[in-house]
């Protein structure tokens, strides 16, 4: 009786397509959590220069406003009122104790108008507020 040897397993090489789509779930990961990690910037919002500025250091309890030349007020890209303003930092406050208000203010805006919102933060319990600025060039 004759019997068929068997063949030796053949050693399979380095495979590619796993690869592709493990890279292409990371893109996917990092394309998203960039977006969710942009500062907010309004682009309309000319802040003004100093020179004793120093570079942002981004932490997790801090959020935006924007304050326009008009005197508008922009969170999150959407314009709200001091008095819709006020119940949203007074419940970030309760939730977070050192919580920051980074305020970018318009270099034409009216003081009145920064004062408000800082007058505003203070009612929410709010004590750590930072003033965005430009490099002087």
């Amino acid at each position: 009786m004759k019997f068929r040897r068997r063949s030796a397993p053949e050693v399979i090489g380095f495979q590619i397509a796993p690869m592709v789509d493990i890279l292409l779930v990371l893109l996917c990961f990092f394309i998203v959590t960039w977006s969710f990690a942009r500062k907010e910037m309004e682009l309309d919002v000319k802040v003004p220069a100093a020179q004793s500025g120093k570079e942002p250091v981004s932490t997790v309890n801090q959020t935006v406003l924007n304050v326009k030349q008009d005197g508008t007020v922009v969170w999150n890209r959407k314009v709200v009122s001091l008095a819709e303003l006020l119940p949203r930092l007074q419940e970030l406050s309760r939730l977070y104790p050192d919580y920051a208000i980074i305020m970018r203010g318009d270099k034409d805006a009216k003081y009145q108008a920064i004062t408000a919102v800082l007058d505003t933060c203070r009612a929410a319990g709010i004590w750590n507020v930072a003033f965005a600025t430009d490099k002087v060039e």
